[in-house]
């Protein structure tokens, strides 16, 4: 199986909230990294290649890369979009509408801690700009610690809210904190979503499962060694890769807590 790298960033900002900026990349490196992989000999292909590969349609280019970008930060539009654009790389961009605003107004609510996040205006341009736009949910949960009955207005609700804004449908989703569970993945399905992403720091491929897209995380401290080997197909196991053991057990202790009311955070990994 040829390694696909799948690159999930978060924000790209020199000075992030302290809840985030571990996953935050500054504008200098984040520049580096893309003439890093301009350099690679990789395509960076739209996400929907590849999950159109991945259900048997046409083969991607033999060397390619997806650039994917979670929450929907402000910093997408003042700092992400032009640096893309001036490139011709696509990206699809995954939004909390919680976390979304009117321009002026606060934000509706989700549970991400504050930080600047786009207005539903940005939104809108982003969509005209050409990013592929996708669901994150409405309040960014532990999707697989939720009770069934909650688990509709999040991953169904999300898509009408952003279809109903952008006039168009939506097919990609993404999995808060890359968390997902066999009866999360049907909902999604069932909701209209044809592709969903995970985490699992892992390369995608060809044979990766649609609706559990690998990705690799790219942190504040991911190393420029690190990058590199992303890049040449290095450093990381290729998906689909069975459910570790640690997964399982980590999941089965979340929901633990949550069912007591107590729920537990953790990072956006698989």
């Amino acid at each position: 199986m040829t390694a696909v790298p799948v690159l999930l960033y978060h924000s790209v900002s020199v000075d992030p909230p302290a809840w985030i900026a571990p996953y935050t990349v500054r504008p200098r490196d984040f520049i580096e990294q893309l003439d890093r992989l301009a350099d690679s000999g990789r395509t960076v292909v739209p996400l929907r290649r590849l999950v159109a590969a991945q259900r048997g349609g046409a083969p991607l280019p033999e060397h390619s890369a997806v650039l994917t970008f979670d929450d929907g930060f402000a910093d997408f539009y003042w700092t992400v979009a032009p640096l893309l654009s001036e490139r011709g790389l696509p990206a699809t961009l995954y939004l909390t509408t919680g976390a979304l605003h009117p321009p002026g107004e606060q934000a509706p609510g989700s549970l991400l801690p504050g930080a600047e996040m786009l207005n539903w205006r940005q939104v809108a341009t982003i969509d005209a700009y050409g990013f592929e736009l996708g669901g994150h949910t409405r309040t960014h949960p532990q999707l697989d610690t939720l009770p069934r009955g909650r688990l509709g207005p999040e991953i169904a609700g999300c898509k009408e809210e952003l279809e109903e804004a952008l006039g168009h449908p939506l097919t990609s989703f993404a999995y808060p904190h890359g968390y997902s569970s066999a009866t999360v993945r049907r909902r999604v399905q069932l909701a209209g979503w044809t592709s969903a992403c995970a985490v699992a720091n892992t390369f995608s491929s060809q044979s990766d499962d649609p609706l559990r897209i690998a990705r690799l995380m790219v942190r504040a401290d991911t190393s420029t060694d690190q990058f590199q080997q992303w890049l040449d197909g290095r450093g990381a196991p290729v998906a689909p890769v069975a459910e570790k053991l640690t997964t399982k057990g980590w999941r089965l202790y979340r929901r633990a807590r949550a069912a007591v009311g107590s729920p537990v955070g953790g990072p956006p990994t698989d």
